[in-house]
């Protein structure tokens, strides 16, 4: 019978002559992790964004504890765990509104199309034929590459066809505003109750063509009136270049521009 007992010995031995090798290793060669970092990236969402600029959470408590960026840079972060993370860093943390991502337009499937598009589902290959199949050049296309590339699941299709925020998710992280090829999501304040700053409505619209035009294509867009304009008293609204917009330092969320829009293009927060 074959005697097992020296290539046993043998790979023990190696077996553990390695495991002090890389324990001394791993003893020498250890970098010092600062355990306020780690205390950091406990309180950081874990989405991995990509937002504020780093490539993760980890990347941005490494430059938060460098200096580099401040608590405000990640969009995504609860304000309970911003202040535990001004307490770790000894920092007085500074109010900051908070923002909300809001879609500018309402057209969807109430828009026409100048053609039939058979292509990949998706916004930015569609925008490269023609500029998209919607004869709107402004209007939304429809295939919710923004709703995939949010990864809060804050924003769904609608019925009618076009994207709708869900504003308790939102954390206005800016990426639906990156990867739209129309540019049709922007920042809006998105204050409590009586806070100085809070947009209580935008307009749910982009295009700059006359009102004439807008008629002939989406029943739903911006025709330039100047209606709004007009009703409001606190001068919060002007019709610009053929599209209302809103100063949202003088708004007061009166709606009485909601009230006199002939194509209900004006929307209130929260409501599609």
């Amino acid at each position: 019978m074959t005697d097992l007992s020296t290539p046993v010995i043998t790979l023990v031995s190696l077996g553990v002559l390695f495991g002090v090798c890389l324990a001394f290793a791993a003893s020498k060669f250890r970098v010092p992790v600062d355990p306020t970092l780690e205390k950091i990236i406990v309180k950081l969402p874990g989405a991995n964004c990509g937002a504020c600029g780093k490539a993760g959470c980890a990347g941005f408590a490494q430059a938060l504890l460098a200096g580099e960026l401040n608590i405000h840079s990640c969009v995504s972060m609860a304000e309970e765990s911003k202040k535990t993370i001004a307490e770790l860093l000894g920092l007085n943390l500074e109010l900051k509104t908070k923002m909300v991502s809001a879609l500018h337009c309402c057209g969807g499937n109430n828009t026409k199309d100048k053609y039939l598009y058979d292509g990949m589902k998706d916004c930015l290959a569609a925008s490269l034929i023609l500029g998209g199949q919607k004869e709107c050049q402004y209007g939304c296309l429809t295939y919710g590459t923004c709703v995939k590339a949010c990864p809060y699941d804050a924003i769904v299709m609608t019925g009618d066809g076009f994207p709708s925020v869900l504003e308790e998710k939102c954390t206005a992280c800016g990426i639906c505003v990156n990867v739209c090829p129309k540019h049709l999501y922007t920042l809006i304040p998105f204050s409590a109750e009586g806070d100085a700053l809070s947009a209580k409505i935008y307009v749910a619209c982009s295009s700059r063509d006359t009102g004439r035009i807008v008629m002939g294509i989406c029943p739903v867009g911006c025709i330039a009136c100047g209606k709004c304009q007009r009703a409001c008293t606190h001068g919060a609204i002007e019709v610009i270049d053929n599209l209302a917009q809103i100063d949202y330092t003088k708004c007061s969320g009166c709606l009485e521009c909601v009230k006199v829009c002939p194509t209900k293009v004006i929307k209130q927060r929260g409501m599609v």
